[in-house]
């Protein structure tokens, strides 16, 4: 952290704020001859253009596609997208004519940052851009290549009573008097009075009110009575007189046209803040493009497979949308009931408008953004979505002291590593959709090495058959009345043969094979420092037999491993290895107890490992595999989750995690091992081949309208994927599955074990409740040969169009022409000229 000495509007001395960074790379301020920074006040910007359209506006910079103003006494702004004349602005100009917004939600209307700041307590409050700067006019503004960079100063840091000795002695106040003209001494006569007992003189508090205070603040500083003395003046009389930190602080934003974009930029060196408010987030643009409450549009959110919010949908009884991009931090997740919702696991968020939409993509600052999104009629008139950033987080520790408990706040040690980055990109015309977002998205991964390249086109190749087989689980025995676990084999290596087989007389030759519980133990096997293939399911021997049978076959074999949870056992220490939470204990994780939806602490914990050893565990489990000579590895957790480790004095926060599990993935990909992994989040993706349980369906929160593909028009045609296994899910009707697989072009997924279901019974593993493949497997083959009849013929198409023909009705469009529309009605309806039956389909197209 870096403390600085700031002078505020010249009035302010001796103001400690912590900074994000040890650098400050912000040009608002000089240096004094004391050395104390000096916050140089707004200041007006010379116009290069102008432009009709933006009335009250001065144009900064422009290039071919866009062109920038800005309002200098505001710091609102605006982008006029050229090819279609649309304006786009941070603060609607029209926002003082809201009926509905009052108070703070009023002058919300006019900010461009808003900073949630913690007190002493742990308490949150808000400031924003507006009422805590432009108001008072400290705003600072300085043209950038490409743009402009608007500096900010929250909160007027003027002086206080406290500013004043609390008692001086009979000769210090004479000494004080007498470097005082008239003017002075009249102030210092009022503002203190003579105690005759003790012949000194304290401050009349009652006096100082308005003028009278401003007369003795002058007083003293005319004759330039500093911090200093007021501290060695209490010291005098054994007083401590710590002067208040004023809540002043300091956050920068920059706008640069690039292309056909606007970035926008927070640098985290530019944000200060008073050392006893640590900024807990910090939001951007809030009303950037908002629809008011007589246009039609929606919102895009990232929530799971995607979502549309309706502009004026009514819903305002309902919560507002808010998610963490990439889901919960482990070591910061304090819920003790299963989270059933969807991740966030795409970094982006739009606003759709009728004839025009801007998509945002966060650049820098995912792993620590939050998307929020609300409607007209809650706290104003506006349909609005924007990011929020996470600078520095909270825990509690609890305290007991005289038998009672006292919880006190315990923030994270440094702020975030990492500037706050968004690029908005306009889109007009047929482009200003949902679909045309996922295009542009799409681009965007491709140009910036975001996607793997694009698979071969393969005519008519099958669709994967996903299969995930448990190997061994642990289960509790009793021998002579006395309980001890023991791993209990589920599928062997000859049982998985025998079962694939099985697949393969049904015609179902493509398979892509997880295959989980077969090393260190059992499911739930003990950190990777080696690898020790379980005996009871084969062993070295029977896992090398296995991938050559694979081999021959033409199966893509991925064994499973976890490398961000851990269990506790011989090869690891929870005390050294785990990541900490801010309550400074390792952060453990509970394993569910289905029955009551809530964590049961009654077994053991898995633990949070700390990033600090994922990169060791990733490069001893391929050197475990290396012997083996498979090309494929299951990634449970690594691209599915972000965790922090606050341990003391050497924390890694998300964004420094976020990095080491990208060189981890690198690391594997290397190694020439194809990865399938488990959820998907978007910094994974150049490194997939694969993914299972890919996000199908949103989280349905009440004030969501619409479900639509969105990942998956982001990933097909360059990562294959599919949902949860059909038969863990919750579809109770195979028809509403097929559906789905073919709307979203997803592969079929099971789940399965040799031994019959009874064998998880009483054990940790009782979500394995209808898994042996005896019970599934002709389903299986029916589901598949359904699917795969139209799938093979749109093999690694993208999907290029995507739209809801009417209610429950949907149609996909294939990149070489290719279509399918789908009915989840329970009635036959007639859509796009066809009949389609209730809870069926049709296909048609022509190939390209």
């Amino acid at each position: 952290m870096r403390f600085v000495k700031t002078i505020i509007a010249i009035i302010l001395t001796g103001s400690t704020l912590v900074g994000c960074s040890a650098t400050n790379s912000s040009n608002i301020s000089s240096t004094s001859e004391l050395g104390e920074t000096v916050f140089i006040q707004g200041n007006s910007v010379s116009s290069s253009f102008t432009d009709s359209r933006v009335q009250g506006m001065k144009g900064i910079v422009q290039n071919d596609q866009l062109q920038l103003f800005i309002d200098d006494q505001t710091g609102a702004i605006a982008v006029l997208h050229k090819q279609n004349g649309e304006v786009w602005y941070s603060n609607d100009p029209k926002r003082d004519s809201d009926t509905l917004a009052s108070g703070v939600n009023k002058d919300m209307l006019s900010s461009q940052l808003k900073l949630d700041y913690y007190n002493s307590l742990g308490q949150l409050s808000s400031i924003n851009s507006y009422t805590d700067s432009a108001v008072h006019k400290q705003i600072h503004y300085e043209l950038i290549h490409n743009g402009v960079k608007v500096t900010y100063q929250f909160g007027k840091a003027v002086k206080s009573v406290d500013d004043l000795p609390i008692m001086l002695s009979a000769a210090r106040y004479e000494e004080l008097s007498s470097k005082m003209d008239k003017t002075g001494q009249r102030a210092l006569m009022i503002a203190y009075k003579k105690e005759k007992e003790t012949s000194t003189y304290v401050r009349n508090d009652t006096a100082l009110q308005g003028l009278q205070l401003e007369r003795g603040l002058k007083a003293f500083e005319d004759i330039g009575y500093t911090e200093e003395d007021l501290i060695k003046d209490a010291q005098e009389h054994n007083l401590s007189q710590a002067k208040p930190e004023p809540r002043v602080f300091l956050a920068s934003i920059e706008y640069m046209l690039d292309g056909d974009g606007l970035i926008v930029n927070i640098p985290v060196s530019d944000i200060q803040f008073p050392e006893e408010y640590p900024i807990n987030s910090i939001s951007a643009l809030s009303f950037f493009g908002a629809g008011d409450m007589n246009e039609q549009g929606s919102i895009l959110v990232p929530d799971g497979s995607g979502a549309l919010i309706h502009f004026n949908n009514g819903k305002t009884k309902y919560p507002a949308y808010q998610q963490q991009v990439y889901g919960p931090d482990m070591t910061m997740e304090t819920t003790e009931d299963a989270n059933q919702e969807q991740k966030a696991r795409l970094p982006v968020f739009g606003v759709i408008h009728e004839h025009s939409a801007v998509l945002g993509i966060i650049e820098q600052g995912a792993s620590v953004a939050t998307i929020n999104a609300d409607i007209n009629g809650r706290l104003n008139s506006y349909n609005y979505v924007y990011p929020s950033f996470y600078v520095v987080n909270k825990g509690e520790v609890t305290l007991n002291a005289n038998d009672q408990r006292r919880s006190i706040p315990k923030f994270q040690e440094e702020p975030m590593k990492t500037d706050y980055t968004v690029r908005y990109v306009f889109l007009a015309d047929e482009q200003a959709s949902y679909q045309g977002m996922a295009q542009t998205y799409q681009q965007y991964l491709l140009e910036n090495n975001g996607l793997p390249l694009q698979h071969d086109n393969q005519e008519n190749a099958d669709s994967t058959f996903y299969l995930q087989l448990i190997g061994s689980i642990s289960k509790q025995n009793h021998f002579a009345g006395i309980p001890y676990d023991a791993i209990e084999p589920l599928t062997t290596f000859e049982q998985a043969q025998s079962m694939i087989k099985q697949l393969q007389e049904r015609n179902i030759k493509q398979i892509g094979l997880k295959y989980s519980g077969w090393f260190n133990g059992d499911l739930d096997h003990k950190v990777p420092t080696k690898v020790s293939v379980d005996k009871v399911i084969g062993g070295s021997q029977g896992l090398r037999d296995f991938v050559a049978f694979t081999k021959e076959q033409g199966i893509s074999l991925f064994p499973d491993t976890a490398l961000l949870i851990a269990n506790s056992g011989d090869n690891f220490n929870e005390k050294k290895e785990a990541s900490r939470t801010l309550r400074e204990v390792p952060a453990t994780l509970y394993p569910i107890d289905l029955a009551l939806n809530r964590r049961d602490r009654s077994k053991s914990p898995s633990y949070v490992i700390s990033p600090r050893y994922v990169e060791r565990y990733t490069q001893s489990m391929l050197n475990g595999l290396s012997g083996y000579e498979t090309d494929g590895i299951s990634l449970r957790d690594l691209a599915d989750q972000l965790n922090s480790d606050y341990l003391k004095n050497n924390q890694i926060d998300r964004v420094e995690s976020e990095k080491i599990s990208v060189h981890a993935l690198t690391t594997i990909r290397e190694h020439n091992q194809n990865i399938l992994a488990n959820g998907g989040n978007a910094y994974a993706f150049p490194y997939l081949t694969n993914i299972t349980n890919a996000p199908m369906t949103s989280s349905q929160f009440k004030i969501e309208d619409e479900e639509i593909p969105f990942y998956q028009m982001v990933l097909r045609g360059y990562i294959d994927y599919t949902g949860a296994p059909y038969n863990l899910s919750t579809y109770t009707n195979e028809k509403q599955y097929i559906l789905k697989t073919l709307e979203y072009g997803s592969g079929v997924y099971f789940e399965w074990i040799h031994e019959p279901n009874y064998k998880v019974k009483d054990t940790d593993h009782n979500d394995l409740y209808a898994v042996n493949y005896e019970l599934w497997i002709d389903q299986a083959a029916e589901i598949y040969q359904g699917v795969n009849e139209f799938l093979k013929q749109v093999s690694h198409e993208r999907i290029i169009w995507h739209e809801e023909l009417e209610d429950g009705v949907f149609k996909t469009t294939y990149e070489n022409g290719l279509y399918v529309i789908v009915n989840y009605n329970d009635t036959q309806v007639t859509a796009d000229g066809n009949i389609i039956e209730n809870e069926g389909y049709i296909t048609g197209g022509d190939k390209s």
